[in-house]
């Protein structure tokens, strides 16, 4: 680009106004980190459609762009030519923004919050979060699929299955440490793959990382996230062990520069998710949306944005992926292959004939398929049949979905399980508190689990097995009777805020 130097306050950096010009469909710029880009081809290819683009056309736009990108997206995918060069952020003109009243409630519910050591389980975590989150990413983070009955169920189905402990077991010293793909772990859970970290908090997934290393367990990086790969596996300290969770691209070849970029950056497995050829209808997340701009869609857009976050950000899925593409993913990486979104023991028994090396039994955190049983209850089925064909061992099993104690941990263990998947808990712990709330609640975890393997009567993981549960209940669908006793007699479990209030 050709300008007289007198024009701008540095040489070859863009003024604000220059910027401004480019303000329609016809010449679209934009600025993201201080600097510019031309969009105007990308806008009908754009997964939100163009309308979320136009609107920041000729401005800054990333407040916007930043908790739903990683930061390598547009070196990635728009053409060098496009990118136009760094902008003068002292010429740009800064929109005014006055905050609503819900906003202004928002930051003052963040004046006082508890402090974190009022968090003495993973729910208060979510309690906090939702009181101190900004609507559109509460209602990205907490939905479910239509009427959310499988995401609650997730939950509800532990509660189903009941301890029958040992008595007079050695049990002073409790070892909680597994081995999970090979990978030597203090205790049976991972760091799920969840989308959008900086959604919840502005560093994102990293501080998940962080966190990981400090209690010596694994982390699941997700395709969806908000920071770059490289971002993630760049925080990575020593010999901490990541696992990468994989959206099938359309295009194959981009499918493996991913997986072959990931194994060469020392992921120790690939998790690929089956149970999402097209992302679920989350309404609650729908209502919420990112931005109003998507509530009336014109007619040259490709995607729907009142579908909300999670469909605009994922057209690249390939539909069209089924057992016949297993063989080739095990042919092009060395790395231990789990198939994410098993929901049936015939699946499971075909994933041992196709030679993968493990199953995640999950429903998606609920936010697939509507009333899909929840992963424990999966769980009840599978372990007896493999037990019965003798095939205990050719694969690992992991459940995720509903995980809210080590009670819980413990009962999938008991059951068959190497381990369980969590991810909304942190995300939640992480978006009220930081990386100090991830922190607390890992340690929360691992306090549960030494007590309640003392309990039940367990001194290491190998003593848990299937004779300690009762599972009868769990088979058993449908709502019991109405416990009037505890709805009208016992005292709720109170939250960090009701704590605080209470102290007032």
């Amino acid at each position: 680009m050709n300008r007289d130097e007198g024009e701008n306050p540095e040489v070859g950096t863009l003024t604000g106004d220059e910027v401004a010009k480019h303000n329609s469909k016809d010449s679209c710029w934009v600025i993201v980190h201080g600097k510019a880009y031309d969009v105007t081809d990308f806008l009908p290819e754009h997964p939100g459609g163009p309308k979320i683009i136009l609107k920041y056309a000729g401005k800054d736009a990333t407040e916007e762009y930043a908790p739903i990108h990683p930061p390598d997206t547009l070196d990635k995918y728009l053409p060098k030519e496009k990118h136009l060069g760094p902008v003068n952020m002292d010429t740009v003109e800064q929109e005014k923004k006055e905050d609503s009243p819900e906003e202004k409630a928002r930051q003052e519910r963040m004046k006082s919050m508890p402090p974190l050591e009022a968090c003495y389980n993973l729910m208060d975590f979510e309690a906090v979060a939702r009181e101190v989150m900004k609507k559109p990413a509460w209602a990205y983070y907490s939905s479910g699929a239509d009427d959310e009955i499988t995401m609650r169920e997730n939950h509800s189905a532990f509660h189903k299955i009941w301890f029958r402990p040992k008595v007079l077991v050695d049990v002073e010293k409790v070892d909680m440490s597994t081995t999970m793909l090979g990978t030597k772990s203090s205790i049976p859970f991972y760091v799920t793959a969840t989308a959008l970290g900086k959604l919840g908090n502005p560093e994102g997934e990293v501080l998940l990382t962080r966190a990981a290393k400090q209690h010596n367990v694994v982390q699941m990086i997700p395709t969806l996230a908000s920071c770059s790969f490289d971002e993630i596996c760049d925080a990575r300290e020593g010999d901490q062990v990541q696992w990468l969770q994989l959206y099938v691209n359309k295009d194959r070849k981009i499918t493996e520069r991913i997986i072959k970029h990931a194994e060469s950056r020392g992921c120790k497995g690939l998790f690929i998710t089956v149970d999402a050829p097209q992302l679920g209808r989350r309404e609650k997340d729908m209502r919420s949306k990112f931005d109003d701009t998507g509530s009336n869609v014109q007619s040259g857009d490709k995607v729907d944005r009142s579908q909300g976050a999670a469909r605009a950000i994922s057209s690249f899925i390939d539909p069209s992926l089924s057992w016949k593409d297993i063989p080739w993913f095990l042919s092009v990486t060395k790395m231990p292959i789990v198939l994410k979104g098993v929901q049936r023991v015939e699946d499971v028994l075909k994933a041992i004939d196709y030679g993968v090396h493990g199953v995640v039994l999950s429903n998606h955190g609920g936010r697939q398929l509507d009333t899909a049983r929840s992963g424990i209850e999966i769980l009840t089925e599978v372990a007896p049949v493999l037990r019965e064909k003798g095939l205990e061992g050719k694969l690992e099993i992991f459940i995720d979905g509903g995980v809210r104690r080590a009670t819980d941990i413990i009962k999938a263990l008991c059951l068959g399980a190497t381990a369980v998947g969590i991810g909304r808990p942190f995300l939640f712990a992480m978006s009220a508190y930081g990386q100090p709330g991830v922190d607390r609640a890992m340690q929360l975890l691992k306090d549960e689990m030494e007590m309640n393997m003392r309990l039940i009567g367990a001194a290491s993981i190998e003593d848990l097995r299937p004779d300690m549960v009762d599972v009868s209940s769990a088979r058993h669908h449908g709502a019991g009777p109405t416990d009037s006793l505890s709805e009208t007699a016992y005292d709720k479990l109170i939250t960090p805020y009701q704590m605080l209030k209470s102290k007032l």
